[in-house]
């Protein structure tokens, strides 16, 4: 280990001038990385690592406020409307990932979970300059996407200060439409335009201000936690299981056969069959009705009907019998 006792006192000075002229948490100097270049890689990356274990304790304090959010979105998205991630640079791009992986995963329609981001495509991987601070972009942004009252949008920003999402929520909620955000920093700007503001105040980073680490952290736990607790709630898994996948490679493919083998307790065979029979191409296959092909004894189109009856959800389809049996 590198003893830094031994390194000059005046770096502490130069942390320290640097540390009281940073207004925001997310800027304020780490001591727990303050010597982080000039120790070994490992002891480097160990240091990085250490500091970004504050990330999962601020997404734990929040777990009220997302699960207050889910409640009111739910509704909303059950009567058909979207959730809609708004960002700038590294919070933007996680949105726009988190929204990309719910139709493979979760069978969602295209377009029901998605992101926005400030610069557009370009900024997907390329820093677009001025466009966090582009309100104009933002209200156009969303004006093509017609809200409604049944939309939910969410705004994330690391300082909860960019005025790209500032902006889309102002508008989201002149439009009618349910407001949330995401910000690392407690009494930001968006935080008080939001109707369900998630704090995650995830301190100072181990680079400072580098908010792709610690504040980039605890922003992709929340956006899990939002939009798989959504789906969830929605009836897309049964158990842990995504039963509402669509099988679009070789390899959900054979996932799909396996769950409907396992579920419905037929030989792999049997259950590729009746994948087969709700459509002829893979990423079309209705997992759950031919589950409830096979254990109902069922046609294509009985199975759906009873799947509807449920909103979509197959545990009240497949644990009732069991649990009256006890």
């Amino acid at each position: 280990m590198t003893d830094v006792s031994l390194l000059s006192s005046e770096r502490y000075h130069r942390l320290a001038r640097l540390q009281a002229a940073m207004a925001l948490p997310t800027e304020q100097i780490n001591p727990l990385t303050a010597f982080v270049d000039v120790g070994s890689v490992g002891e480097s990356v160990a240091q990085l690592y250490a500091a970004q274990q504050v990330g999962y304790t601020a997404v734990a304090k929040a777990l009220p406020a997302i699960s207050q959010l889910l409640e009111a979105m739910l509704p909303r998205f059950e009567a058909g409307g979207r959730l809609i991630y708004v960002g700038a640079g590294t919070s933007g791009r996680l949105g726009v990932l988190d929204a990309s992986e719910i139709s493979p995963t979760f069978g969602m329609p295209a377009g029901r979970v998605m992101g926005v981001i400030a610069g557009g495509e370009k900024a997907l991987t390329t820093s677009v300059e001025g466009a966090e601070d582009d309100e104009e972009q933002a209200i156009e942004n969303l004006t093509v996407l017609s809200l409604t009252p049944n939309d939910t949008v969410v705004g994330i920003s690391a300082s909860g200060n960019a005025p790209y999402v500032l902006a889309a929520l102002r508008y989201a909620q002149q439009r009618g439409a349910l407001t949330a955000s995401v910000a690392s920093n407690s009494g930001s700007k968006i935080e008080a335009v939001s109707d369900y503001p998630i704090v995650t105040p995830s301190g100072a980073e181990p680079i400072a201000g580098s908010s792709r680490m610690n504040a980039g952290t605890a922003q992709k736990l929340v956006l899990n936690l939002i939009s798989t607790g959504l789906m969830v709630a929605m009836g897309r898994t049964y158990g842990n299981v995504m039963v509402a996948l669509r099988p679009s490679n070789t390899k959900l493919e054979t996932r799909a056969i396996c769950m409907v083998s396992a579920l419905a307790n037929v030989e792999e065979p049997d259950a590729k069959n009746a994948l087969q029979q709700t459509a002829p191409r893979p990423e079309d296959w209705h997992v759950r009705a031919a589950i409830l092909m096979l254990t109902h004894h069922l046609g294509l189109t009985d199975a759906i009907e009873l799947l509807a009856t449920t909103q979509g959800r197959l545990a009240p389809l497949l644990d009732t019998p069991l649990i009256e049996g006890q």
